[in-house]
């Protein structure tokens, strides 16, 4: 396939080993998250986010809190909002050679969700079974 457009070449293509990328290759990951996570709270300017950079190891951490009021937005249902911005961040930390580490304060993890987050009043909350369920009755033939 051509494009119109010519791409450089890569000087590197025979080291396709990880190596640390140039400084000005690492993207900027405090306006990334900002970028992902601003459409989803209600005070924007509650949103707090602390990038460190490992200086030994090429991994990433960021730590982001925010109002504890728009936890659920930020999660989404099931945490599949909280997933996807994670997805996305370390898709550009692997495009740049690095390993990134999401820490969210105040929240859950996305692996720790449970039911006990619904509102008490549903309809599908059902006191534990004490004992098996039942069979179901037999029908005679004739």
């Amino acid at each position: 396939m051509s494009s119109n457009r010519s791409m450089p070449e890569s000087s590197s293509r025979e080291g396709l080993g990880h190596s640390t990328p140039p400084r000005s290759a690492i993207p900027n990951y405090v306006e990334l998250v900002r970028f992902l996570i601003q459409p989803f709270l209600e005070s924007p300017e509650s949103l707090k986010v602390d990038c460190e950079l490992s200086a030994s190891r090429p991994k990433i951490w960021i730590r982001l809190a925010f109002d504890s009021l728009d936890k659920g937005r930020v999660f989404g249902r099931g945490g599949r909002n909280i997933q996807a911005i994670r997805t996305v961040l370390e898709a550009a930390a692997q495009s740049s050679g690095q390993a990134i580490y999401l820490d969210v304060f105040g929240g859950d993890p996305v692996g720790n969700r449970d039911e006990a987050a619904e509102p008490e009043s549903s309809s599908k909350s059902q006191p534990p079974r004490s004992a098996p369920p039942k069979s179901a009755p037999k029908l005679r033939t004739q």
